[in-house]
């Protein structure tokens, strides 16, 4: 039995100079709808054609291509850490909370790809 239980959401995670413009082209080029721009955190949400995966775009200066990270959505990110942890999971820093839409973690695997879970706060 695994320590975490994830939902059935992931949103893939991409750096990006233009969140405006990014959701633009993906909107034309693939057919994605927007979800929402968070102007305040940087952030924007597309909605793929895919049940459950989103793409989420953070706008960087300079964005590196190939960076993009999954994000697994999970219900208690609490609770999911510190099981985690004491199995020796390395995360990147403290759990970032964005009140009233996101609590955040970035974990490393044993090759040191990045994975983030998220805890929805929004009430959606």
């Amino acid at each position: 039995m695994s320590l975490v239980t994830t939902d059935n959401t992931i949103t893939l995670s991409m750096s990006v100079t233009d969140r405006h413009a990014s959701a633009a082209w993906y909107e034309k080029m693939l057919g994605f709808k927007l979800r929402y721009h968070a102007d305040d955190v940087g952030w924007s949400e597309m909605e793929t054609n895919t049940p459950g995966v989103t793409l989420g775009f953070g706008e960087r200066s300079a964005p590196a291509p190939g960076n993009c990270v999954p994000v697994f959505g999970t219900t208690d990110l609490d609770n999911d850490r510190a099981k985690l942890e004491a199995a020796g999971v390395k995360f990147d820093g403290d759990t970032e909370v964005i009140e009233g839409m996101v609590k955040l973690a970035t974990i490393y695997d044993p090759d040191g790809n990045a994975l983030m879970l998220a805890q929805n706060l929004s009430g959606q």
